[in-house]
């Protein structure tokens, strides 16, 4: 009798789980695109794609990867496998549209780095990434990762740390400035002055031994 009574809330609460996965694997109308990377399905449900980070709007690249996005999934039935969740807590989803794989779509025209969480498609996703890169692709193309100056009186290359976020600046005569790149998407940049990157929250990197621009 005690037994029962003990396994009659478990399977009510398994039935609970079950329900609410088998609702984020079900299939839903798309309402709006948030950025690049998430939208909101009909049910006031945010979804973030899975295994792809796309650039933020005001960065290089981010307007083309949302507008990309609304093209594949605004105001469609999109169906949902659910793997994980983001810091956020909103559900980590490989998106497809019929036979059409959404994540791989945006990850093989380049409009968004690899994002290696494990997922039951990781493979194929960082293959898609890979070719992009290769082939420069959207935001590997000359759109956003720039190997010269737009303007070329201004030399000075604004770095961004993955790590931590730290932003430094290298110019020529610094070590080992020839191998930093501007990934406009991040949200690096070019600039003119040292004045000009402190302004921007930069600072001078240790491998310009305290020398002037």
């Amino acid at each position: 009798m005690i037994g029962g009574l003990v396994l009659i809330p478990s399977l009510i609460f398994n039935l609970y789980l079950y329900q609410k996965n088998q609702k984020l694997e079900s299939v839903y109308l798309v309402e709006e695109v948030i950025d690049g990377d998430s939208f909101i399905m009909k049910n006031d449900q945010s979804i973030r794609l899975g295994n792809l980070d796309a650039p933020e709007i005001e960065f290089c690249g981010g307007r083309e990867t949302k507008e990309r996005l609304e093209e594949l999934v605004l105001g469609r039935i999109v169906r949902l496998d659910v793997f994980s969740h983001d810091q956020f807590n909103r559900p980590l989803a490989l998106v497809y549209i019929g036979n059409v794989f959404v994540n791989e779509v945006l990850l093989k025209e380049g409009w968004g780095r690899y994002d290696g969480t494990p997922s039951p498609q990781r493979e194929t996703l960082k293959k898609a990434y890979d070719e992009a890169v290769q082939n420069k692709k959207g935001i590997f193309s000359s759109l956003c990762l720039l190997t010269e100056p737009e303007d070329p009186q201004c030399l000075i290359k604004g770095n961004i740390s993955r790590a931590d976020g730290k932003k430094t600046y290298h110019f020529p005569g610094c070590s080992g400035y020839q191998q930093v790149m501007v990934e406009k998407d991040f949200g690096e940049s070019w600039f003119c002055s040292e004045k000009e990157a402190e302004k921007a929250g930069y600072e001078k990197s240790v491998n310009c031994f305290g020398k002037k621009y």
